[in-house]
């Protein structure tokens, strides 16, 4: 069983910067890689970002590339996700996901 544990959300304005954190612990010895999804009212859960666990390679989501940075803390078991010039239509519940298992989610709410 794996656990995730999702903080860092809040209200901030356009333009501002958030970092959210994503803490897993359980059976995470498989783990290959983590990532972000998020889910807007209304709107189907879609990727964000991904970060493998061995390489750091990371991808990401065209509409988040150069605001968005994933990154990892392996002693930690702890992935993040720094997110600067926030846009209103990032405004989501964002997701962790890892091995076929989702965290709670933390809101994201940018005013405009």
């Amino acid at each position: 069983q794996v656990q995730l544990v999702e903080s860092g959300g809040g209200l901030v304005q356009a333009g501002g910067s958030l970092r959210l954190s994503c803490a897993a612990s359980g059976h995470t010895e498989s783990n290959t890689a983590m990532a972000w999804f998020r889910q807007a009212p209304a709107k189907e859960r879609e990727f964000v970002a991904r970060i493998r666990w061995i390489s750091g390679s990371t991808v990401y989501a065209d509409s988040v590339k150069g605001r968005f940075t994933i990154s990892k803390d392996n002693a930690k078991n702890t992935v993040y996700l720094q997110m600067n010039s926030l846009k209103p239509e990032d405004t989501a519940v964002y997701y962790c996901f890892l091995s076929g298992h989702w965290g709670q989610g933390t809101q994201v709410t940018v005013s405009s």
